[in-house]
């Protein structure tokens, strides 16, 4: 059964009739009728067969938790005895196992005090069906005589809202009649302060379509958009499913509710006489749709899992049709509720059971394209990350998520007393004021630090010294302290002879391939190191040692800040490319030269990029070996901030490297702290430079590079034919590209704009 879903959650049909009759019940209203053969109520036997087979298939699957929905009919008829008994069963059964989250989906109309006491003592929170204020509510819910539900749900909702019930208050479930005034039931049902609100769709197939009064195809969306604009402007009052899912999905996550998204289901039903069945809305579709053949007393639950019918939900993308696979919202819609696709084929039934009848986009399609679209016109400005317009959010996000993993890190290192005691030193320094804090700022934000907790971090890395975890932290922590010129002793362990203090430089302690402990602290301006048995010595920017070897920089203009040349880090060689080796003075001032003159090649043929390269760019690192693939730069792995350049590379070549690797790198620190993008490699695009189609986040990197090259290739007159339009054609791709978020969409435009910038 290897490959198989787990269920997670569980309906269970308590009693199978109901004391109110609304015609738009999926269970008695709709195609199947197999509620009339089925017993009232669950039966002892039926509870303690289910709650051992749920306990079963949580242990098999090692679950840490399952729900299980107390439904109907109305499980409030079952009464509180047999209530009781269902409570008590899952809860022994599952004690030990699993965790087990009771819930009960109600009409409200029997809930009195009695129950709510029963549902306090095991946890059962409850959400209530209704529809809105009494018009539309007495639209559909009512007695079998045509009397109004409407006081007695109120009663009930009120009820439950007091103490000490209130904690079992679920929500409300509301089903969409587009007759109603959309307005006026998100008042109604706001108004009793729901901790979340489901609205509905009614279940509908192609056999059997929704509603239309006005016979649009988009009935549903334009009533649910203005509950949208009407809950937007009351400042989102309470939490709705629907919209909070598609804002999940349309930033990158996971879709929050069953009906929409590409999620596979987790859910099982299980009737009153035992049963097991598909999803319940499938009654909706034909007699025996939610059928399987199994049932609790000779089956598990991993059997149900196998049902083709099952499985057909467990597809994600591939579980969608065709035409649903082309369209770029599917990742919201997910091609709508399954039941929903249902469609009987020209030459056969109505209740044909055909697994292709499942096979088409929702009867709901237009409906769903414009929520999607219509959501996302409307919140995407806010949506989207700060990150992809704001450089200094950028920066602050790259920060949080380097002192992110550090912290994750320094959880592995327990016992380390070397570790521990540097982390003492770095605490200490963020607590020493300002000057403290800049300093720790600045070693955090060295773009290698970065590279070397990553190293740490990955698998097969935790042993007691791996990667030098514990040296690299001392270094950092003295770097600091010297950094803001505190009093505070530092201890190092360095090997080999020296050590590399992260943003300042290198320092020599021995010669080769001694090992030893130095204490460091800040002195007059200056640092100051002290070993055992010997005198303290002075080093720095001012000390003209022969044994303290600084960091270079260079200064891409009068104004900016400088930007270090590293070629001393140990964690440096991140690029794809090895870093050259350690580079002499007179190859550094040769370097610089190139690299003033490259800069000023690119602020003379493109400025506005030009300045956008310099933003963030905070280390330049000498790789070995000529210019290739064109002389473009490269990003270092896990080096925010860092570019590697070739060393050997002429001014024109140098130039296309800075201006090509700071393409990458800002790209590749946004998708760090960002979703630009989610489901990478299930479609695959067609490339203008590539021979093979690639994934949607290759594509976006190309064309993200490739508006920048052109606009550098035009300015030097070295532009190919068909560059701009080879760059639309990409950008039109992922126009309809359904992977990206709404971050991503919006680089997209940004791109656009840029590139009429590089035509005009």
């Amino acid at each position: 059964m290897t490959g198989l879903i787990a269920f997670r959650e569980i309906v269970l049909k308590v009693h199978s009739r109901c004391d109110l009759a609304c015609d738009h019940c999926y269970v008695y209203e709709h195609a199947d009728q197999s509620w009339r053969a089925r017993p009232k109520v669950i039966s002892p036997e039926v509870i303690a067969r289910t709650a051992s087979r749920l306990a079963e298939h949580a242990r098999t699957h090692a679950l840490p938790s399952v729900t299980v929905i107390l439904h109907g009919g109305e499980p409030l008829l079952a009464g509180t005895a047999r209530l009781r008994l269902v409570c008590e069963e899952f809860t022994r059964a599952l004690d030990g196992i699993a965790a087990l989250d009771l819930r009960m989906h109600t009409n409200g109309l029997q809930l009195s005090r009695r129950y709510l006491d029963l549902f306090a003592e095991f946890g059962v929170s409850v959400s209530v069906s209704l529809d809105g204020d009494r018009a539309a509510n007495d639209r559909h819910r009512r007695f079998a005589d045509g009397r109004t539900s409407h006081p007695l749900v109120l009663a009930a909702v009120d009820l439950l809202r007091t103490e000490p019930y209130r904690h079992l208050y679920q929500g409300l479930l509301c089903t969409i009649d587009v007759a109603n005034d959309p307005v006026a039931v998100l008042d109604a049902l706001v108004e009793l302060a729901p901790p979340r609100v489901d609205f509905l769709l009614p279940h509908a197939t192609w056999q059997t379509p929704p509603v239309r009064p006005d016979e649009a195809p988009d009935t549903y969306a334009r009533w649910l958009l203005r509950v949208f604009d009407h809950w937007d402007r009351r400042g989102r009052p309470v939490p709705v499913r629907l919209f909070d899912s598609l804002f999940s999905t349309l930033a990158g996550g996971p879709s929050l509710t069953e009906s929409l998204g590409l999620a596979p289901t987790d859910l099982v039903v299980v009737e009153t006489d035992g049963n097991l069945e598909q999803v319940d809305s499938l009654k909706s579709a034909f007699e025996g749709a939610a059928a399987t053949g199994f049932n609790v007393f000779d089956h598990s639950f991993d059997l149900v899992a196998a049902h083709p019918g099952v499985r057909a939900r467990q597809l994600g993308l591939a579980g969608v049709s065709d035409t649903c696979r082309r369209c770029p919202v599917v990742r919201s819609c997910g091609g709508g509720l399954y039941t929903h696709r249902y469609k009987a084929g020209s030459d056969e039934p109505s209740g044909s059971q055909a697994p292709g009848n499942f096979d088409n986009p929702s009867v709901y399609c237009t409906d769903l394209r414009e929520l999607v679209d219509g959501v996302e016109g409307r919140t995407s400005a806010r949506a989207s990350a700060p990150e992809l317009s704001d450089p200094a959010e950028l920066a602050g996000s790259q920060e949080q998520l380097t002192r992110d993993l550090l912290a994750l890190l320094n959880d592995r290192r327990t016992g380390d007393s070397d570790w521990e005691r540097a982390w003492r030193v770095l605490g200490a320094v963020e607590r020493a004021g300002q000057a403290g804090a800049d300093a720790l700022d600045a070693v955090l934000a060295h773009p290698f630090t970065r590279t070397w907790v990553m190293a740490c971090l990955e698998p097969g890395q935790e042993g007691p010294d791996a990667s030098g975890a514990a040296r690299r932290l001392t270094a950092l922590a003295a770097a600091a302290v010297l950094r803001g010129g505190l009093d505070l002793p530092a201890e190092v362990v360095y090997r080999d002879g020296e050590v590399y203090l992260p943003t300042l430089g290198l320092l020599r302690l021995g010669e080769p391939g001694t090992e030893g402990r130095a204490t460091l602290h800040a002195a007059d301006g200056g640092y100051a190191v002290r070993e055992e048995g010997r005198p303290e010595h002075r080093f720095g920017p001012a000390a003209g040692d022969a044994r303290w070897q600084p960091v270079r920089t260079w200064s891409p203009g009068p104004d900016a800040v400088p930007v270090a040349l590293e070629d001393l880090d140990p964690h440096r060689n991140c690029f794809a490319r090895p870093p050259r080796l350690r580079l002499g003075a007179g190859e550094a001032e040769e370097w610089r030269e190139r690299l003033d003159a490259a800069w000023a090649l690119l602020h003379a043929s493109v400025p506005e990029f030009a300045r956008a390269a310099a933003t963030g760019l905070t280390t330049l690192t000498p790789l070995a070996g000529g210019p290739r693939a064109r002389g473009w730069g490269e990003a270092g792995r896990h080096g925010p901030g860092a570019l590697g350049v070739p060393y050997a590379a002429g001014v024109a070549e140098t130039a296309l490297a800075l201006l090509t690797g700071r393409r990458r790198a800002g790209l590749q620190a946004l998708t760090e702290v960002a979703d630009l993008y989610a489901l990478d490699g299930e479609w695959q695009h067609p490339s203008p430079w590539r021979e093979r189609p690639v994934p949607v986040s290759r594509l976006l990197a190309d064309v993200h590079e490739r508006v920048a090259v052109e606009a550098y290739l035009r300015a030097t007159a070295t532009a190919e034919p068909g560059g701009l339009d080879r760059i639309n054609r990409a950008l039109d791709r992922l126009s309809g590209a359904a992977e990206l978020t709404s971050t991503g969409k919006r680089l997209v435009e940004q791109l656009r704009w840029e590139l009429k910038a590089v035509d005009a």
